[in-house]
């Protein structure tokens, strides 16, 4: 299963920015649906579009290995 990092990088992203960042936000610069974002914190294994995962990295600036991690099967 594939575990997205996105609460653990708003929070970096707050921190490191001194203010808070919220999904609203993030939806905002990133063009990404709220609710897109919602599902991938919120619904484990959820699937979602390439463009997205380019967007994200982009808005974060961050690699792939560091939004997403793969869990293995019955270490969920």
């Amino acid at each position: 299963m594939i575990r997205f990092r996105l609460s653990e990088l708003i929070s970096e992203k707050s921190f490191q920015e001194g203010r808070r960042i919220t999904i609203g936000e993030v939806s905002k610069e990133t063009g990404i649906n709220r609710m897109t974002l919602s599902k991938m914190i919120n619904h484990k294994g959820y699937s979602t579009v390439t463009d997205n995962l380019d967007k994200l990295c982009e808005y974060f600036g961050c690699s792939l290995a560091e939004l997403a991690e793969y869990i293995p099967k019955g270490e969920e």
